[in-house]
């Protein structure tokens, strides 16, 4: 989720579900070393439990950059072996990575050697030619070798040659059954399942055969579904879509005095109120003034008031 997942929509996530596990951008180790720590590594502390997926096929490196993540308070640090962008196949990082298990392996123990929060890995089920009965075998089995115990598993191979990034989400096949039997050979292993994940009641059904479900771009373009999670998954209150949002008012309003541009934090809120009266016009007016140089926390108010208004009317 590069480039989505920021910690400002975090944030939002956040006050929609107390307990999901969120997950930032991917960061590479080699920013994470030589870049501005702050922007790249900052959350807020109402995120936790928050994990953050490093990218990396150097050992060292990663080692030294989830030492660092880890100092700052992460709760998890993942592993990305699924992403499969040109950016990431330039620096043998991500998915092609598939191909070179017993690296991502000595990533794994490197990385668990320094640090004491848990190292996961998120994955494809291969890449390319390769068959992913095998591949997706020999990637878990050399990680659990390496120490860890946890794997997300995106259920489709990653096409580096002929698919684009774009299309790598959608066009090939999905084959959660593989992930199935993936849990039913590992049972002491905690495997979760990705990939065209919509719905709660999908991920309900895919947890009668894994331990997890990760949830990527439904969560991002209709956030409220966050707002079941609590109340189907841990038996607890569910949340108020509402009162989340009043709450995420106040963190805009303290980021804007912070020099935070508004629409930085309201573009991940423009599918919150899908198939409510007033959606259409809320997305409207954000789009056309939360860009604008005069943008405030009074924009986000007046969108947020359309909505009320249609309500009423409704």
């Amino acid at each position: 989720m590069m480039d989505w997942t920021d910690r400002h929509c975090r944030v939002l996530h956040r006050l929609l579900t107390r307990r999901a596990l969120l997950y930032t951008e991917m960061v590479t180790a080699d920013a994470v070393l030589r870049g501005n720590r702050e922007r790249l590594l900052g959350f807020d502390p109402v995120e936790h439990p928050v994990a953050l997926q490093l990218g990396g096929s150097e050992p060292a490196k990663l080692a030294q950059a989830a030492r660092i993540a880890a100092d700052l308070g992460y709760d998890e640090i993942n592993l990305n072996v699924g992403c499969p962008s040109d950016r990431v196949q330039s620096g043998r990082f991500g998915a092609c990575l598939m191909r070179e298990p017993a690296l991502v392996a000595d990533c794994v123990a490197a990385m668990r050697a320094a640090v004491a929060v848990p190292v996961t890995v998120k994955c494809r089920i291969g890449v390319d030619d390769q068959d992913p009965e095998i591949a997706l075998r020999a990637m878990i089995g050399a990680c659990a070798a390496a120490g860890a115990a946890v794997f997300a598993v995106h259920a489709r191979k990653a096409w580096l040659e002929g698919l684009s990034p774009k299309e790598n989400r959608d066009v090939p096949p999905l084959d959660y059954g593989l992930v199935y039997r993936l849990k039913q050979e590992n049972p002491r292993l905690a495997i979760l399942i990705n990939g065209g994940i919509a719905t709660l009641d999908e991920a309900t059904e895919h947890l009668k055969h894994v331990d997890g479900v990760m949830l990527g771009r439904a969560a991002y373009h209709s956030p409220a579904i966050l707002a079941d999670v609590d109340a189907r998954f841990f038996g607890e209150a569910p949340r108020d879509v509402d009162a989340a949002v009043d709450a995420y008012v106040g963190y805009v309003a303290r980021k804007l005095g912070e020099g935070v541009p508004l629409h930085a934090m309201t573009k991940h809120m423009l599918g919150l109120f899908t198939g409510r009266p007033g959606a259409r016009l809320f997305r409207r007016h954000l789009s056309e003034h939360a860009t604008r140089r005069s943008a405030n926390a009074q924009t986000l108010r007046d969108a947020l008031a359309l909505i009320d208004r249609a309500r009423l009317a409704a």
